[in-house]
């Protein structure tokens, strides 16, 4: 049987290179449902060119464009984050591949989980922000939580055979982004379109900006934490500006385990959709020919984004919501022209220091605090 697959977010970077996987085995998978944000006319020719069941544009004033662009086909039109989370829970569907960006991602994932469908998880912020609660949904609706990302997806396969016991420390590559060298007066000064320029990935544009100030990377660490069950304490950051060690495990033995290969995100979507088994795959092949392979620590005080995740780690509750919240403000605001690279990370300290109040929040705790932080954020800015 094939695989029936719903993708969030099919207009965006992963959701494009998930169509191509599809695309390369359709006697192996089914796309069924297509939801995208407000890239109606992408979104329209995925439909038609997959043969899709249905389609949701979270955007409701954009209904009128996909229903009439999709009148001569039997493809079904919804609109709203509603029909987004209606969607992701639909018997229509096998797999969830979550590729909504930032905390609208989070609840269309857990309708997913509540209708125990298997996640191929690339929205990283639902367990950013809830990370506790997912993975207790996650085990009461039976509902394999499988990493995209590939950093995790490097962890994810390295731990294939291993027990979970004979961990020792997970270690999170990070290429540093383009200003890796940069002092602090540079980087007071940087522009979006330099932030923009990532020397290794071609991703979206707040992840882009996340990894530029090593937020994506502290997120990363918090969503490695619920994914593998390990200590912050045992989760380490190690930059590597080649990008060819996509990740690392280190055993109570002293043996470490590395994922290695070219920067290509199509190889962990396939594997997240095909695991446990591994499929050939067109694409450039690592070379290690002169290849040298370089680590160095973080430097937090350039980049403070990265102790921020740790610091929200460490408190728990709605911490890391507020974190997560504060950041898509001051991204959106970066982007904009509004505020300067260096006021990223000041405005989510800002936020951290007044808004964090709860221990255990609740899913519609989470909801009201991101709300709220935003509220803050944008006041601030």
């Amino acid at each position: 049987m094939r695989q029936r697959l719903a993708i969030l977010g099919s207009t965006g970077s992963i959701g494009r290179q998930t169509l191509d996987v599809a695309a390369a085995y359709p006697d192996l998978f089914e796309v069924r449902i297509l939801t995208a944000g407000r890239n109606w006319e992408l979104l329209c020719r995925q439909a038609r060119r997959f043969d899709v069941d249905s389609v949701v544009i979270a955007d409701k004033s954009l209904y009128p464009q996909v229903r009439d662009a999709l009148s001569d086909t039997m493809i079904k039109v919804f609109a709203g984050e509603e029909s987004i989370e209606y969607a992701a829970g639909s018997s229509e569907v096998d797999t969830v591949v979550t590729a909504i960006v930032g905390f609208a991602g989070m609840f269309p994932t857990v309708s997913a989980i509540k209708n125990s469908k298997k996640i191929a998880l690339a929205n990283k912020e639902t367990l950013v922000v809830a990370g506790e609660r997912i993975m207790e949904l996650s085990m009461e609706h039976r509902a394999p939580i499988v990493p995209v990302d590939s950093e995790h997806s490097a962890i994810f396969q390295s731990l294939a055979g291993e027990s979970g016991r004979s961990i020792e420390k997970l270690i999170l590559t990070a290429s540093g982004g383009p200003f890796l060298d940069y002092t602090p007066d540079m980087l007071r000064s940087v522009t979006p379109e330099q932030a923009l320029a990532h020397p290794s990935w071609v991703m979206g544009r707040k992840i882009t900006i996340d990894s530029a100030t090593l937020m994506n990377k502290g997120f990363e660490v918090i969503e490695a934490k619920w994914l593998f069950g390990v200590d912050p304490s045992r989760i380490e950051v190690a930059v590597h500006p080649g990008s060819v060690v996509h990740s690392m495990v280190q055993f109570t033995d002293g043996a470490v385990k590395a994922q290695l290969g070219t920067p290509d995100m199509r190889l962990p979507i396939q594997y997240a959709l095909t695991f446990p088994d591994r499929l050939p795959m067109k694409g450039d092949r690592l070379s290690f020919d002169g290849l040298t392979l370089a680590f160095s620590k973080p430097d937090t005080d350039r980049f403070p984004c990265l102790r921020l995740a740790y610091e929200a780690m460490e408190r728990g509750g709605d911490a890391p919501c507020v974190v997560n919240a504060a950041n898509e403000v001051a991204v959106e605001a970066f982007l904009g022209g509004k505020i300067g690279f260096c006021r990223i990370a000041e405005m989510i300290e800002a936020s951290m220091n007044k808004m964090c109040s709860l221990s255990s929040p609740t899913l519609d705790d989470y909801r009201l605090c991101d709300k709220a932080t935003r509220e803050y954020a944008n006041s601030i800015i």
